[in-house]
């Protein structure tokens, strides 16, 4: 099952040692001869990587094997390498019994939907290009591909009084960050360091709710800010000084303000805050709008003008250092701007943010009911966006209704400046959803 730039399991229903090998066979029999791959630290995982290089050996491509490294470890190993594709076998900030595998171009960047589609084919036609033994691809360890990106972050950053901070690893690959903020000179305080696929310490996943224990630890010693990672450190959230966590689209519009100037570009998906497009509009910048997503997020980072990529689920993009979400590099970047700028609370303060309402409802024929949603938004409203569910923005906020990629549930989202629009907007938005589902029902057989 492919989700976003992922093949994913949840407890061994999909990824399995043969269908790993089938994916090794298709990249290199899709025309990469030369391939990067690197996995968490998941004790199943092993097992999935080798017979992911059997499968690329199989089909003549050469392997640069990463060892136990970050996803963005492994995307800047790709680049670096000039290697045709990388492949990250880790299920990320999913939990304990799954395990996934992450495609990366020869960029570094996630595969594209087609690219991934097409992998994805040639896996179900079981069409391999199969060499004979004389014809097999050789495996090579890369020892320094977490020096190799270490080096690439201190170089990225200019820290001139650095700050202490606490760094929460999560139990996965992301260490890096609190070696290189300790060669930067920071005083470092390590939560959950030790790499642990049963994640002892939190759940993988960093989000306020799982980030207690961080935002005690900062809260109670001098630390200036804390960082938290997910298994494979390609997203990174925060904790301001008083242990408060970050709120996420505040994050991005202290980034994209931070590495935007006048006329540029910054990409983001639909449904995130007009806080960040107000923070833009002060440097004399915007906001281009994707589909929800790191992966389409990464895309839009190509594009003339685009200097800064942003998903409030933590991924962060500067696609001058690497186009995939970099987590460590993030962790950097805050440190620098604390440094430089002062205290997190008083940054985060200084971003105007706005009511918004989120909620969840459970739809089972929610493609037809999104259909039916489209057609009654563009009945009532001037200006309808369907590039991501349905986006309509109104002068004073903005109501997304999008059906969740995994869940029989569609997800409305209504954000305003002040409460009572707020809830005008969320009850509108409730309003288009019921229209929809009583409009369904009517027509069912």
């Amino acid at each position: 099952m492919f989700v976003t730039n992922e093949i994913s399991r949840t407890g061994g229903a999909d990824v399995t040692a043969a269908r790993a090998l089938s994916i090794g066979r298709a990249i290199a029999s899709d025309g990469s001869d030369r391939v990067v791959v690197g996995r968490d630290a998941r004790e199943s995982v092993p097992i999935l990587v080798d017979a992911v290089i059997a499968g690329l050996r199989e089909c003549g491509a050469d392997v640069l094997e990463a060892g136990v490294a970050p996803t963005p470890t492994i995307a800047r190993a790709v680049l670096r390498t000039d290697a045709n594709a990388g492949i990250a076998v880790t299920a990320s900030h999913d939990p304990k019994p799954d395990d996934g595998i992450k495609l990366l171009s020869w960029t570094g960047k996630a595969f594209s939907p087609e690219h991934r589609d097409a992998i994805a084919a040639r896996v179900d036609r079981d069409e391999y290009d199969l060499q004979p033994r004389d014809g097999r691809g050789s495996v090579e360890s890369m020892g320094d591909a977490i020096d190799r990106h270490a080096t690439e972050l201190v170089e990225a950053v200019s820290i001139a009084d650095p700050p202490s901070v606490a760094v929460d690893v999560g139990n996965g690959t992301g260490g890096i960050t609190a070696r290189v903020l300790s060669e930067l000179g920071c005083d470092v305080i390590t939560l959950t360091g030790q790499r642990d696929w049963d994640f002892p310490g939190r759940p993988s996943e960093p989000i306020r709710e799982t980030l207690g224990e961080l935002s005690s630890l900062v809260g109670a010693t001098d630390a200036r800010l804390g960082i938290a990672h997910d298994g494979d450190a390609d997203r990174m959230l925060a904790v301001d000084e008083t242990g408060t966590v970050v709120p996420r689209d505040v994050l991005l519009a202290l980034f994209a303000r931070e590495t935007a100037t006048d006329g540029d570009i910054v990409a983001a998906p639909v449904g995130t805050s007009m806080a960040v497009d107000d923070a833009l509009a002060a440097v004399g910048a915007t906001v281009s709008r994707t589909r929800v997503g790191d992966t389409f997020v990464a895309d839009c980072t190509t594009w003339p003008d685009v200097v800064f990529g942003g998903d409030p689920s933590g991924a962060w993009i500067w696609p001058d250092e690497t186009p995939c979400p970099d987590g460590p590099l993030a962790a950097c970047k805050l440190v620098e701007l604390v440094a430089d700028r002062g205290p997190l609370s008083s940054l985060v303060e200084d971003v105007e943010t706005y009511p918004i309402r989120r909620a969840s409802v459970a739809v089972e024929e929610k493609t037809a009911v999104m259909d039916q949603v489209r057609e009654c938004a563009r009945e009532r409203y001037d200006d309808v966006d369907t590039l991501d569910g349905v986006y309509i923005d109104v002068d004073d906020g903005w109501i997304l209704l999008r059906a969740s990629d995994t869940e029989p549930v569609v997800r409305l989202t209504a954000e305003a400046r002040d409460e009572f629009r707020a809830e005008r907007l969320e009850a509108d938005a409730v309003g288009l959803l019921e229209t929809a589902i009583a409009t369904v029902s009517g027509i069912r057989p």
